[in-house]
């Protein structure tokens, strides 16, 4: 392997959760530098999704492109990543300005690469440049205190290609063929190579299962940012004790806390989702029943094949029921499910068995997108698309989008060259390897849903001579996506809530910022517009804060604590956040109450807002959703919930008889949920601090230390001046 660059180095010794070093990697030159962070830098920041933010606020700008040298693609832990004491803190975020959206994107991501990391005396991974000769591995051993670039071995096509096999060949060259938990490996495959929405895989030895598994940063497209800048590979090894990772300043009042919560999950998970023994995909029967399953592109909340995918097919054909599961040690909701030699039926390693990580409940969503309700499919969709590095989302809601277009009449079988429609799993299964291949229609496909509807437009107008605006705007309508990011796997046509989480969502419509379906549509716990309203503004602050710190979000949401039915508002189940906040402070010495950390969290909220601004992507106009996120959008949606529909007319309009003629009545309800929206807009927007146009106000971010001669000249831009008033520093 020919290296072209190495340096020794000392790893940082952790101290109440920090190593206080970044290593950055320039991938132009080869060069390798160790950052120390100013010690206010942790206070700011925080970690994880809040150290992206700062470096790619501070080291990019308006024109930088997904594809441009100093893009960085962060990989960053937190001070709370890494304790085996507490549950969920295996958990990194891989930042960059996204190929989808052209802003800023995170993701969360499990497995070991982040609290190894840590331990190798980084708190932070950040990588610019492009690769002039090649694709390179970047080597990380904290115990022989080495970082070396070095030329991306080869091992064959097929292993070259993919990102699990290519990672499992390379720790053996690199370890020898025992593999352990000492080492991971952040990969990527040849589909985020041809594709934008390309995903980084993080790969661990799980030693009960005596393979590499694997979780994923799935949205957004960081995979594709991997493998433009030349980087095949990340590989982190160290021995040092997980238990003596962060160095807690108070390890007693660590292990107190992680014993409470630990004991909550215990007693509270079997009698409600069961996420240990079902995993997400327990997700599926409640999203059925409650229309929010994502059928068909979004057109039906509900399918009576859906019973195909519920949790106990999985749990009975291909999960194994006699391994514990998780994705870091110490984590007893243990929800990461896997399936051991799984025969593949399909595609291009036919016949082969393979251990499958997964699925998710999103990837199951994302088969029943397709009109497809096949359990064997959904096995093999999720292996081969961690193989390719391919997110099951962002695909599978194109595709959608793309057999709409046949249904509709917007695409002829000469436009896709085979028969593209809903539950064909031939034709799916064909376009899927074509978008790794970047071949095809499959070449279009993986541009994304922005992209594709575009072409769709020329398509149809060249035919029939309709202007191609005209045909672009119809497309619209069921193009699900907001900001250039494909909707994940949820209906929101029947809860505002989820509307707003996914209109204000700052990476696009991602419900790790705001995942208020369940709260709203299942449990009905925000029955007022204000209460749907301040939801807004308080759950994309906490649920973002896991992301700053390394924290798995699961144990929060997913378990609700028995004491929280006592409290004003359960479902923000507080007495467990008081947990992570006191967790926080016996880690790092800190003392913080709640709305300190709600704070912190606000802080890296605005400046991902302007980081948005100066992308194109901040106003009122980058917030608006589909028509279809709204409601129904032909009349065939109507129909299959017309019930629901007209009682919904009546109470909102106050009329007992409604025009008879259905079409006059989808036309009232979509007039009606547009001005919902638009207001929904103007009190969120006025709640966070904003002008009517969705732009913070000068004085918002200066009450958090943002308000800098950048942030002032950028505001600016859209009428805010602030005088003569001192910028703070």
């Amino acid at each position: 392997m020919h290296m072209h660059n190495s340096i020794t180095y000392k790893p940082a010794l952790t101290r109440g959760g920090y190593t206080d070093r970044v290593l950055h990697v320039d991938l132009s030159n080869s060069e390798i530098d160790i950052w120390e962070m100013p010690p206010d830098h942790k206070d700011k920041y925080v970690g994880g999704r809040g150290y992206a933010l700062a470096m790619i606020w501070e080291k990019t700008h308006a024109q930088t492109r997904y594809d441009s040298p100093e893009n960085l693609l962060v990989m960053a832990s937190g001070p709370l990543c890494g304790d085996p004491r507490f549950p969920g803190t295996g958990k990194f975020i891989v930042g960059s300005i996204s190929p989808l959206t052209g802003t800023f994107i995170d993701s969360n991501i499990g497995g070991h690469f982040g609290p190894l990391l840590k331990r190798c005396g980084f708190d932070a991974l950040a990588v610019s440049g492009l690769s002039p000769d090649g694709e390179k591995v970047l080597h990380i051993d904290g115990d022989q205190g080495t970082i070396r670039i070095i030329d991306a071995p080869s091992f064959g096509e097929a292993a070259d290609d993919g990102a699990l096999t290519y990672a499992e060949s390379l720790l053996q060259k690199l370890y020898g063929d025992e593999l352990d938990e000492h080492s991971a490996v952040v990969t990527t495959g040849k589909g985020a190579q041809n594709a934008r929405f390309g995903i980084v895989n993080s790969l661990f030895y799980d030693r009960r299962r005596k393979r590499l598994r694997a979780k994923q940063a799935g949205r957004g497209g960081t995979g594709t940012v991997m493998r433009k800048k030349g980087l095949k590979a990340v590989v982190v090894q160290t021995m040092q004790a997980a238990t003596r990772a962060n160095q807690p300043v108070d390890a007693k009042g660590v292990k107190e806390v992680g014993a409470k919560l630990k004991k909550v999950l215990s007693k509270m998970d079997p009698t409600q989702l069961h996420l240990a023994s079902w995993g997400t995909t327990v997700l599926v029967e409640f999203m059925n029943k409650f229309h929010i399953l994502p059928v068909r592109n979004y057109q039906s909340g509900q399918d009576p094949e859906a019973e195909k995918l519920f949790a106990e097919i999985f749990l009975k054909d291909y999960f194994s029921r006699k391994i514990p599961d998780g994705c870091f040690s110490g984590c007893n909701l243990a929800c990461a499910k896997g399936a051991e030699d799984v025969t593949l039926l399909r595609g291009p390693r036919a016949g082969e068995k393979v251990g499958i990580d997964g699925p998710e409940y999103e990837t199951i969503g994302a088969a029943t997108a397709m009109g497809i309700f096949d359990p064997q499919f959904v096995m093999e969709y999720n292996w081969y698309c961690d193989e390719y590095g391919l997110d099951t989302i962002s695909t599978g809601v194109t595709m959608a989008f793309l057999m709409e277009c046949v249904q509709r009449g917007y695409l002829t079988r000469d436009d896709t060259g085979y028969d593209l429609t809903w539950g064909n799993v031939d034709s799916v299964d064909r376009l899927l390897h074509e978008i790794a291949e970047g071949t095809g229609l499959g070449a279009i496909c993986g541009e994304g849903v922005v992209r594709t509807r575009e072409w769709v437009a020329k398509q149809y107008a060249s035919r029939t001579g309709e202007n191609p605006e005209d045909v672009l705007n119809k497309l619209k309508a069921f193009s699900m996506e907001v900001k250039g990011l494909e909707f994940s796997m949820y209906i929101t046509k029947e809860s505002l809530a989820q509307q707003g989480g996914y209109g204000f969502a700052l990476k696009g419509p991602q419900h790790d910022e705001a995942w208020l379906i369940f709260i709203d549509q299942v449990h009905k716990e925000l029955p007022t517009f204000e209460m749907k309203a301040d939801a807004l503004k308080w759950f994309p602050l906490i649920r973002t804060w896991f992301n700053a710190v390394g924290l798995c979000k699961l144990p929060w949401i997913d378990v609700r604590h028995p004491d929280a039915a006592k409290t004003e508002n359960p479902a923000q189940n507080t007495p467990t956040l008081e947990y992570y906040v006191d967790y926080l402070n016996a880690t790092t010495g800190s003392k913080k109450t709640l709305q300190d950390v709600l704070d912190d969290s606000e802080r890296l909220y605005h400046l991902q807002k302007m980081i948005n601004l100066r992308q194109g992507k901040g106003t009122r106009m980058s917030d608006q959703i589909p028509l279809r996120a709204m409601g129904p959008v032909f009349i065939n949606e109507y129909e299959e919930r017309s019930e629901y529909y007209d009682e919904w007319l009546k109470e909102q309009t106050g009329k007992t008889l409604l025009p008879a003629s259905m079409e006059e009545r989808l036309e009232m309800l979509i007039e009606l949920r547009k001005k919902a929206y638009q207001r929904l807009c103007d009190s969120v927007y006025q709640e966070k601090g904003y002008t009517p146009d969705g732009v913070p106000l000068p004085e918002t971010l200066e009450r958090f230390g943002l308000l800098d001669e950048r942030a002032a000249a950028l505001l600016s831009e859209h009428g805010l001046g602030w005088g003569d008033r001192r910028l703070s520093n």
